[in-house]
């Protein structure tokens, strides 16, 4: 029997040692690691594969971006903010140094666009160019925000518009939404959060299992680029758009605050794990769309 993406992961839980130092392991956006009395550590690693999560046309710069801008996205899915990088690349043969120069060239813009300082990493020989980063970063223990704390009546919200990022090309120009973040956990504290890299409907499943509820959202007022259809916005990912939730009265303070922008789309209910949409006549039934796999 062949294994999902996720059913791998599942099953590497098994094989964790924990040290009491570590908060929270497998299953979130970063790991959490003890730190100090006021703030955790993040950890968090993403590899993009040529042909997988960009191909060899694509500008390198904007590869390098990329592949910093996605591990930076996680660390704002915490609430957290990034610190330091180390790079890892798998080089072909048939590529130039040019070519890693101009990647490099477009991590470390990113880089100081965010405050983040590369310190190291490593190259090998591949047959296909495969960059992985790990990404440190902090957060002040009382906005850390985790996939677990969705609670029935919460309202579920998104920070901008789905679908079609891998070909229009915003999958390697997306800004980490680090601002966003820093603002809601300082002022509203989000019952959960993550950002969508896997798609709406593949991601809001991964808040749902890990809070054990369920949720319904109104397909017209799902934000979709120009062009998008409902199918594509739920399952296309490569947004790294934040997906969070609110209690009812934090969404009100929310609402009346133009720093900003935010679209609510549903409301958490107490079902676990169902997930359900509303559509434009009204009629609900569950979501089919899977979301993107790796595998």
């Amino acid at each position: 029997m062949k294994l999902s993406e996720f059913d791998l992961i599942h099953s590497f839980k098994k094989f964790q040692n924990l040290s009491p130092h570590v908060i929270k392991g497998i299953g979130d956006d970063a790991a959490v690691l003890e730190l100090d009395k006021k703030c955790y550590q993040l950890l968090t690693t993403d590899m993009l594969v040529e042909s997988v999560h960009f191909l060899k046309g694509h500008p390198a710069r904007q590869v390098g971006h990329k592949a910093l801008a996605c591990n930076i996205s996680d660390i704002a899915a915490m609430g957290g903010k990034p610190l330091v990088a180390v790079v890892s690349l798998g080089i072909p043969e048939d590529v130039t140094a040019a070519y890693i120069q101009s990647v490099y060239q477009g991590m470390h813009a990113c880089a100081k666009k965010f405050g983040v300082s590369i310190v190291g990493g490593d190259t090998v020989k591949a047959d296909k160019l495969v960059i992985n980063v790990a990404l440190l970063g902090e957060v002040e223990q009382k906005y850390l925000v985790t996939r677990d704390g969705a609670k029935p009546g919460d309202r579920i919200f998104v920070t901008g518009p789905l679908g079609g990022s891998l070909t229009s090309g915003r999958h390697l120009t997306f800004t980490p939404r680090i601002k966003e973040a820093q603002w809601l956990v300082e002022n509203c504290k989000p019952s959960s959060m993550m950002d969508i890299s896997d798609g709406l409907a593949g991601d809001l499943r991964h808040i749902l299992k890990a809070s054990n509820v369920g949720a319904t959202i109104r397909e017209a007022d799902i934000p979709k680029n120009a062009g998008v259809t409902t199918a594509q916005a739920l399952s296309d990912g490569e947004d790294f758009e934040l997906l969070f939730t609110l209690s009812p009265l934090r969404a009100k303070k929310l609402g009346v605050s133009l720093k900003i922008k935010a679209f609510e789309i549903g409301t958490i209910i107490a079902a676990p794990k169902v997930l359900l949409i509303e559509d434009i006549s009204g009629q609900i039934a569950p979501i089919k769309a899977k979301g993107y796999t790796h595998f």
